[in-house]
């Protein structure tokens, strides 16, 4: 290379002395600025920082900036000094210039890249909930690739003593290649746009993505990746331009209603449904929750029956015991201190299947804590599949081996009685 020949030329041709005295006068000088840079004023700057009322400084401290933009203090030194330098051949003088002022460039790119993680932190202490709405960690990291595409063109600029305008320029011709590089980058950019121009999620946000095993909490959402943690406590990595492409639950909703839906049925044995009882129609007044209804429906059946009095028994109306329970479980639900009110509350009956008749109960918690909306519920199912018997009712349940083998105890039983049995 040119500059080693010129300092093999330099080194032949004259002393040595005033050139490595001043390389070693130079080099010590630029680590000295770095000792007292680092020493000195970081500590300064630490102490005034703690001392300040204000808090956005802190980042600065945290994330380090200040920390970074030091390092470029000893390469300014050197790009400074090295014309200073006696007998240095032009070759050499021009090798370190460039290399120490590439440096400074490295240094600037680190100090502005850490001062766009001061931003993301100041954003959210100044306003969390709308942080959680509209994150802009997406944007935030297309400008540091941004940057650290700058600071690429600009130390490769500085090392080869050509103007970062030409080499911007031939990159026009590699577009294609870039964009085929950057693809997944350009797609997850248009993907946290639209993620936060729409609101489609939020970190906090509960969401379900089952073909993607992503079930729980987003904890993060950047430029390429949203994550998720699991309510197993994993942690899903979903690519951001997969929420824009495909479908996914957001309980959000439910979280800011302020109530979580209950939908799960009572499977009733439809052998056991029938007309009531004189007596039991009776019987159940002592229930305080029933009274109204079984009073309204003694009024109601009184007028239809009187009008068709005389006529066949089967053409009267009366009460029933899965119509008395259905009233019964919604009584008790409206009077039910968790339950929304406000909300859609419905016992309904859905069509008989081989499982029995499914009762229904349709309604929605006061809470939206997993736990607590899960005691509610158990207490209400509890609840109702104990006082099924009081209406004559029983809960389907699918023949078990007990069963089997008491059934076939008492078939050999019967049989054992028998004329001629042995």
């Amino acid at each position: 290379m040119q500059w080693l020949s010129d300092l093999g030329a330099a080194i032949s041709a004259q002393p040595l002395y005033p050139l490595v005295s001043g390389l070693v006068v130079l080099l010590g000088t630029a680590w000295l600025a770095d000792r007292l840079t680092r020493r000195v004023l970081l500590r300064v700057a630490h102490r005034l920082v703690e001392a300040s009322p204000v808090r956005w400084d802190d980042a600065l401290i945290r994330h380090g900036v200040v920390r970074k933009l030091a390092r470029a203090v000893p390469a300014l030194v050197i790009v400074l000094g090295v014309p200073l330098v006696p007998d240095l051949p032009a070759g050499v003088a021009t090798v370190l210039r460039n290399v120490a002022a590439a440096w400074v460039v490295v240094a600037v790119a680190r100090g502005l890249s850490a001062m766009l993680s001061v931003l993301h932190d100041l954003y959210w202490e100044r306003d969390p909930d709308r942080a959680r709405a509209r994150p802009i960690k997406g944007y935030l990291e297309v400008a540091r690739i941004v940057l650290v595409v700058v600071a690429g063109v600009l130390v490769v600029a500085t090392l080869v003593e050509r103007s970062p305008v030409l080499l911007l320029s031939g990159l026009g011709a590699m577009a294609a290649v870039l964009m085929l590089v950057f693809k997944d980058t350009l797609l997850s950019l248009v993907a946290s746009v639209q993620l936060s121009s729409n609101d489609m999620v939020r970190v906090g946000d509960w969401i379900e993505m089952p073909q993607l095993g992503a079930d729980g909490d987003v904890v993060d959402i950047a430029l390429h990746t949203v994550k998720v943690q699991n309510w197993d406590k994993t942690i899903t990595t979903i690519p951001t331009y997969r929420l824009v492409s495909e479908s996914f639950r957001n309980w959000r909703g439910m979280s800011e209603s302020g109530g979580r839906r209950i939908k799960r049925a009572i499977h009733i044995d439809q052998g056991g449904i029938r007309y009531l009882e004189p007596d039991e129609r009776e019987a159940l007044h002592r229930f305080v929750l029933l009274r109204p209804y079984l009073e309204q429906k003694a009024a109601e059946l009184a007028e239809w029956n009187g009008k068709h009095q005389g006529e066949a028994p089967v053409n009267l109306r009366r009460l029933t015991n899965i119509g008395s329970f259905r009233a019964y479980a919604r009584a008790y639900l409206k009077a039910h201190p968790k339950l929304r009110q406000d909300m859609t509350l419905l016992v309904r009956q859905l069509p008989p299947g081989p499982q029995g008749l499914p009762i229904e109960i349709y309604c929605f918690t006061a809470t939206t804590a997993w736990g607590e909306y899960e005691d509610i519920m158990s207490d209400i199912f509890d609840h109702l599949l104990a006082i099924l018997p009081e209406f004559g009712l029983r809960a389907f349940q699918a023949p078990g081996g007990g069963d089997v083998v008491a059934a076939a105890q008492a078939l050999a039983a019967q049989r054992s009685e028998w004329p001629g049995a042995k």
